[in-house]
This record gives C-alpha cells, sequence and structure tokens, in this order.
C-alpha cells in the first residue's frame, strides 16, 4: 500500500496543522492502514513492532473522537510501563496541540497518587496510564467509566510479560460494552488471542510486518548526546573524520531548516532539501550536492528519497528514526559502489534502547563511540597538515627556505623549533580563517535577475508576517548597502526574492548569513541558477 499524505485522511484542520508542525510529511505503513479503520469506529488487532509510528496510528483517531467540551474521561490507554505512557502522552499532547480544552493525562505508579487525584479532579478526556495504577483509580472512583468510549491496549505482548494480565482484563470489566477496543502488539501469542476473542468484537485484523533488511559494509557509531549539544558533536565529527560527501538525516521539516542555518553559520558547505521546497529549488540543491559544491546535505527521510549519490562517505542520524527500516534506507546512503562508509547516530537517554530495536531488525552492531574533544580536532588538524608538509619535503625543492630558516636561526634568539612550531601555528590558524572567507570565493551564475544585478532567495515570507520593508531594512542594516540600491522584492507566502548589485551579492549574502527578520533566523542564498 502507497504511504498516504496526512492531509489525504480527512483530519480536522487543527490536527493536521500540529502534525505539519511535528514535521511529519506522510503515513508510515501502520498509521496509513490502522487511522481510517480505527476512525470509522471498529475494533482493531494491530500487529507491529516499536518503532513504526503506532501511537499517531491510535492517538490521531483518539483526538478526532474526543469532545473537547465535555471534561469528562473518554478514552484510555494502557502501555507496560511509566516511561512508554510518559511518552505516548507527550506524543498525543504534541498531536492536540491546537485542539482547545483536550487534556490529555498520563498517571502511572511511583508518582504521588493524591497529586494524581487533583489533576484528575480537574477532568481530562484522554488518560494514558499502566495498568495498575489506572485500576487502583477506578476501584476509588476518582476514574470514571460512563462516558469512556475508546480503549487502546498498547505493546499488549509487554503488558502480558509483565504479569498484567489480571489488571488488564479488570479494567476492561470497568469500560462499558458499547465501547471500541484497540490492541497493538508485536507477537500474538495465545494470551492475547484469548483476549481479543474475550473483549472485541469483529475486529479488524492489521499486520505489518517488517521486511528483513540488512547493512553490508558500512561501520555504525553512536554517540549519547544531549539536544543542545547536537550541533557542536557534529561539527567536531565532520572536523574529525573529513568526509568528502555527508548526509544528515533530521525527522522534521523545521529541524533540517534550524541545523543547515546553524551549519552555514560555522563556515561549513551545508543545504537542507524537505517537502516544504519548490521543486526547481529542490533540484538545484541536489545538483550541488552532487557536483561537490555543497559538500553536507540535510534531509527529510521524504526528501531523500531517490538521492544516488555513490560518493557519501558518512551519514548522520541528528535525529534517531521514527521507524527501523528508515534506518536502513537512511545509511544505505553511504558505503556505495564497493566503498565503505560510515554511519553516526545521535541518541538520548531513553532512545538508547529504540537503538537497541534497530540493532536487533537490522541484524548489526552500532558501536558507543565517546564524543571527540576539542584536542581530537585540533589534532587531526595537525595530522593533515604535517601529511602536507611531508609531501612538500618529499616532493619539493626547499634549498632556498632551508637557508632562509638557518639565517633567522643565526641572527635572532629562536631556535629552528620555535620557527616551525609558529609555522604550524599558522597553519592552524590560517584553516579556520579559509573556513570563514570561504563565501568570498563564491561565483555568481545566472540568477534570472535584471542585468548587473543579483537575484537572491530568502526563506520567510509573507505567511511570516513580513513586509518588503523588513527584508530591505535587514537587507542594509547587516551589510551597509545604501537601500537605493536594492533592486525588485517579490515576496511570497514562505519564501522571497530580492534583488542586489552584482557587485554587493557576496557582501549581502556573507553579512546576512547569520541574520535574523522579525526575530527569526532565516537562509539566504542565490536563487534558482538558470
Amino acid at each position: 500500500m502507497e504511504a498516504l499524505r496526512f492531509d489525504e485522511l480527512d483530519l480536522y484542520p487543527q490536527i493536521l496543522r500540529a502534525i505539519q508542525e511535528m514535521g511529519f510529511e506522510e503515513t508510515t505503513p501502520i498509521q496509513s492502514r490502522a487511522i481510517p479503520v480505527v476512525m470509522e469506529g471498529a475494533d482493531v488487532i494491530g500487529q507491529a513492532q516499536t518503532g513504526t509510528g503506532k501511537t499517531a496510528a491510535f492517538g490521531i483517531p483518539l483526538l478526532m473522537k474526543v469532545d473537547p467540551h465535555n471534561k469528562k474521561t473518554q478514552a484510555i490507554v494502557l502501555c507496560p510501563t511509566r516511561e512508554l505512557a510518559i511518552q505516548v502522552a507527550e506524543e498525543v499532547r504534541s498531536l492536540a496541540k491546537y485542539m482547545h480544552g483536550v487534556k490529555v493525562l498520563p498517571v502511572y505508579g511511583g508518582q504521588d497518587i493524591v497529586k494524581q487525584i487533583r489533576s484528575l479532579k480537574g477532568g481530562a478526556q484522554i488518560i494514558i496510564g499502566t495498568p495498575g495504577r489506572i485500576m487502583d483509580h477506578l476501584r476509588r472512583k476518582t476514574i470514571k467509566c460512563e462516558e469512556v468510549n475508546t480503549i487502546v491496549l498498547d505493546e499488549a505482548d509487554e503488558m502480558l510479560n509483565m504479569g498484567f494480565r489480571e489488571d488488564i482484563e479488570t479494567v476492561l470489566e470497568y469500560i462499558p460494552e458499547e465501547r471500541q477496543t484497540v490492541l497493538f502488539s508485536a507477537t500474538m501469542p495465545k494470551p492475547i488471542l484469548e483476549i481479543t476473542k474475550k473483549y472485541q468484537k469483529d475486529a479488524v485484523t492489521i499486520k505489518v510486518v517488517k521486511k528483513e533488511l540488512t547493512v553490508p559494509n558500512i561501520e555504525q557509531y553512536y554517540y549519547d548526546v544531549k539536544r543542545k549539544d547536537k550541533v557542536e558533536v557534529l561539527s567536531r565529527l565532520l572536523d574529525v573524520y573529513d568526509p568528502k560527501l555527508s548526509l544528515v538525516f533530521c525527522n522534521t521539516k523545521r529541524m533540517v531548516d534550524e541545523l543547515t542555518n546553524a551549519l552555514q553559520g560555522r563556515g561549513y558547505f551545508a543545504e537542507g532539501l524537505h517537502g516544504d521546497m519548490k521543486q526547481s529549488q529542490r533540484d538545484r540543491v541536489m545538483n550541488h550536492f552532487r557536483n561537490g559544491n555543497t559538500e553536507i546535505l540535510v534531509a527529510t527521510d521524504v526528501a531523500a528519497r531517490g538521492i544516488d549519490v555513490d560518493d557519501v562517505e558518512a551519514v548522520f542520524n541528528f535525529d534517531l528514526p521514527q521507524d527501523d527500516e528508515y534506518y536502513v534506507h537512511r545509511i544505505g546512503r553511504t558505503g556505495r559502489a564497493g566503498r565503505t562508509g560510515r554511519s553516526f547516530t545521535f541518541v538520548k537517554g531513553k532512545e538508547v534502547y529504540k537503538l537497541k530495536d534497530i540493532q536487533r531488525y537490522c541484524k548489526t552492531k552500532i558501536l558507543a563511540q565517546k564524543v571527540p574533544s576539542m584536542e581530537d580536532v585540533v589534532q587531526v588538524r595537525l595530522e593533515k597538515i604535517m601529511d602536507h608538509i611531508g609531501t612538500i619535503i618529499e616532493e619539493e625543492d626547499l634549498s632556498s627556505m632551508v637557508n632562509m630558516v638557518e639565517s633567522q636561526v643565526n641572527e635572532s634568539d629562536y631556535t629552528a623549533m620555535d620557527i616551525a612550531a609558529a609555522f604550524l601555528k599558522m597553519a592552524l590558524l590560517g584553516e579556520e580563517e579559509n573556513a570563514q572567507n570561504s563565501m568570498e570565493n563564491f561565483e555568481f551564475g545566472d540568477t534570472g535577475a535584471e542585468e548587473g544585478m543579483v537575484r537572491l532567495f530568502i526563506n520567510i515570507g509573507k505567511k511570516q508576517h513580513v513586509k518588503p520593508g523588513d527584508i530591505l531594512g535587514a537587507i542594509t542594516g547587516e551589510s551597509g548597502m545604501p537601500g537605493k540600491l536594492v533592486g525588485a522584492i517579490d515576496m511570497y507566502d514562505k519564501y522571497t526574492f530580492v534583488e542586489v548589485p552584482r557587485e554587493y551579492g557576496k557582501e549581502v549574502l556573507k553579512a546576512m548569513s547569520n541574520s535574523k527578520i522579525k526575530g527569526k533566523s532565516i537562509n539566504i542564498e542565490p536563487a534558482n541558477q538558470k
């Protein structure tokens, strides 16, 4: 079955807006098959492993069904662990962000029950929790079930493995008979089939079996990295390994834009690729990547389809993929044509467990690595410079240089070692300056502007409440160019084209590379070259 876009599912605009903000472009297989069936009200048995996007597969239909004006509990989701309950509650809350009046509450053991009772008194339409604690509240009548129309058993096989069968059955006995029962499980052992037979009516079975996929010829590493440190760690890895071409994957379009801006601000040749970009713009970015003008391509999974470039030496999972299968598709972009590739995955906290699922699924080893220190980065740079020096010593005639060094040693208090160390320091500083000045070597092609002008693309437009005056003010304020020299400013919903004199083009690009317009970070680049 073809993956559907979320806007093909006839969802409330508020839910679509939240999905768009979360950056998801299309459904995973379990979502495309389960959402329409659960929305119809049928009982469902969904067989799908962790990492397939099943939370949204039941979370979206729950929100489509909930009545925000009724404060009473209308849906209960049972999860095997407190961690999963919190995670599911966070995702359903994110999906409900623009549905005013909808309250999602996680309840689990280990949390102060008095606080939980206080929260429950305020009313919560969707309650997500562990079986023991939910049962406890049902007995105390602090969760009332008369209005509950849906119950979801998430990771049912895990709940049975943990000995929750009696608790689950007790909870199900409390829920009104006229209800929808949705069950998700990675496996279907006999006790689960017994529960489905007893508590479900004419259940529709949806089975998403993952393809067996393997990952050959790729060294795979992972790093435990806090979200705020990811850009710094990525920069260090790029400096240490110095890959010819790199692919960096993010889960959302917004993250692609933010990361691309951050990398460009650090002097890397990086460009972004995602579904909000026009086809002509995507083609231009891909051509830059293929011919090596762009060394780092930052992309979402959907936008990266069809990237077929043999020289990709490294793939970075800036965000852990939603689906285990995506991991294989992502890292398979390197190690092509008999080459050895490398993949680097960033995880934080509990994501390590999801990484273990990926390892089992791919029958592969992903090795933990220490984050390179700044000393490691400097050491690698020094080694490269020393290699270069070795080549010069082997291949060049240095006699005149040797004479100059000898003369300097004789006339001053410096040793030859002092002079060598100073040259090494200059070479290191020179590398950093070259990265800063790389924009100055950029040459404009034909950007479709009037003669003597260049046309620039800025990824901000009317929808961000930006006016032509804001663009003009930012350009003149940052670059110091007189406003009367700025040419046509064409504004669209999500982007703007502006023309500036060719001789000011590089200056404007450099000045605007780290600037903000109306408080929003922007990306500025030459318009599609004809």
